[in-house]
């Protein structure tokens, strides 16, 4: 007789966690996830994966824009509505090996062909035309979750054309994957830990060519002390609450909201010293895991989705602009949208991912795929490093991706595009370390996530909305040609 459990699936959609035991002569188990567990037992945890429909989006007609993103925000709620019917049901599920597929994954796939269905209409009726891969991204599937898709070990160095300086992969930690400190169980866990004084100096820098940009020019907007934040994400989803599904951290801009227009923005009041400079910068938010129950512990994008426990607001903030090693910048277009990193890492794979966990004094070792556990004395130190290269025409396009770019490893940005300031970002934090005894993870830190992301380390990621006025923009890029260091 199979006996199941399922972790307590969050309020708002999140991971599904279903830890399955069956007796070892039982031979009709279908789940590739398996593995033994001792005593003549099987064991696996599974995550719900789905295609990332957005991503496969680069090109959709202005006139679609507003339609498609609804759309994508409706398929959120679909995954949404399918982790709380699995919960729901934990019994049905264990009793029966094809309840999962017949009542959760089939019905999620009919609901997202749907919606596909429509943005493709939706595309066509613009003008456009509508990816053929749409039609296969319809599929969702079980995952275990000690399946890391390959992010674990090794990780790539940086995104695809990303430059040398981005990090190596750390070794992996010795520990044994084990909970981690989140009742609600998804994730951390012990192995996305790794002792910082155990890994190797990985950072390289591209070398300057004679004509190089090599001024700087900071800005300094605070670390939140206004304690802004919400889950939503006006880039990804523009007018959609809780878009994001984790919280963020706010500085610079305050009127940052999902239904934030330009307009708005240009109008709002800002936290940066200089007034010029009305930007948004927002990150996920990095929270303890030692049960306190925060102002977002009954809410989504909260505890509802598996976001728990104590936020720690960054001690420090830097935020910096820095030049080209190829040449001059040109500069930013006035609403310009970046985001770096990949919020879904952890089952879209490490394209696109760009996260930087490291401590004081060990800055020269960059981990992609591990939280560090910092030695006494020493902070915990997220480093973000945006795409420097412009299409010369777009603020922003369909995946949020195409019309940036990162310059190769000398440095050099691909053809057609143009080096911009590249947005620099260092986040310093107070963190307990977290404690590991025989596998088991007590009280850890994590960045907030998409809850079927787990909480990994590589799915860190930064966003940005270039709302600085043209002089003070003009005065930034003559001082990073100059090679002047501005404020």
């Amino acid at each position: 007789m199979t006996i199941a459990s399922a972790a307590l699936l969050l309020g708002g959609g999140g991971l599904i966690a279903v830890n399955v035991y069956a007796q070892a002569h039982e031979e009709n188990s279908t789940d590739p996830g398996q593995q033994s567990a001792g005593s003549g037992a099987v064991t696996r945890t599974t995550t719900i994966d789905c295609p990332d429909v957005g991503t496969a989006l680069p090109d959709v007609p202005d006139g679609a824009r507003g339609q498609v993103d609804g759309e994508l925000a409706a398929m959120d709620t679909q995954i949404t509505q399918a982790y709380e019917r699995l919960a729901q049901n934990r019994a049905a599920a264990a009793q029966d090996p094809n309840w999962v597929q017949n009542s959760v994954l089939g019905p999620l796939k009919d609901k997202r062909g749907a919606a596909l269905d429509r943005i493709g209409q939706d595309i066509r009726r613009a003008g456009g035309s509508a990816p053929q891969q749409l039609d296969g991204m319809a599929r969702c599937s079980q995952r275990a979750t000690d399946d890391n898709g390959g992010n674990d070990s090794p990780a790539p160095s940086a995104p695809a054309s990303a430059p040398a300086s981005a990090p190596a992969s750390a070794p992996a930690s010795s520990a044994p994957p084990a909970q981690g400190g989140n009742s609600n169980g998804n994730g951390p866990v012990a192995d996305d830990f790794v002792d910082i004084t155990k890994v190797q100096p990985n950072v390289q820098q591209p070398q300057r060519s004679r004509g190089a940009s090599t001024g700087t020019f900071t800005t300094s907007c605070g670390t939140n002390a206004n304690k802004l934040r919400n889950s939503d994400n006006v880039i990804v989803a523009p007018g959609v609450s809780n878009g994001a599904h984790h919280m963020h951290d706010y500085v610079g801009n305050q009127g940052n909201t999902a239904f934030a227009t330009n307009d708005s923005l240009a109008a709002g009041k800002t936290s940066c010293r200089n007034q010029g400079d009305k930007s948004t910068y927002y990150w996920p938010v990095v929270r303890v895991q030692d049960g306190t129950q925060e102002v977002d512990a009954q809410q989504q994008g909260g505890g509802l989705e598996g976001n728990s426990g104590r936020i720690v607001q960054a001690k420090k903030a830097s935020i910096k602009f820095v030049g080209s090693p190829r040449g001059k910048v040109v500069a930013m277009p006035k609403f310009l949208r970046i985001i770096t990193g990949d919020a879904k890492a952890f089952t879209n794979g490490t394209a696109n991912a760009n996260a930087h966990w490291s401590c004081t004094g060990f800055e020269n070792r960059q981990l992609t795929d591990k939280y560090p556990l910092c030695p006494s004395g020493s902070s915990v130190v997220r480093t973000f490093k945006f795409q420097s290269c412009w299409d010369g025409q777009n603020t922003d396009s369909a995946n949020h991706r195409t019309h940036v770019a990162f310059a190769d490893a000398q440095g050099n940005c691909p053809a057609g595009f143009r080096a911009i300031p590249q947005l620099t970002m260092r986040l310093v934090y107070d963190l307990p370390r977290p404690t590991i005894s025989n596998g088991q993870l007590q009280k850890p830190f994590a960045v907030d996530g998409f809850p079927e992301q787990l909480h990994k380390p590589v799915t860190d990621h930064d966003d940005f909305i270039n709302v600085f006025d043209d002089q003070l923009m003009q005065r930034m890029t003559n001082c990073i040609n100059q090679g002047r260091r501005c404020t």
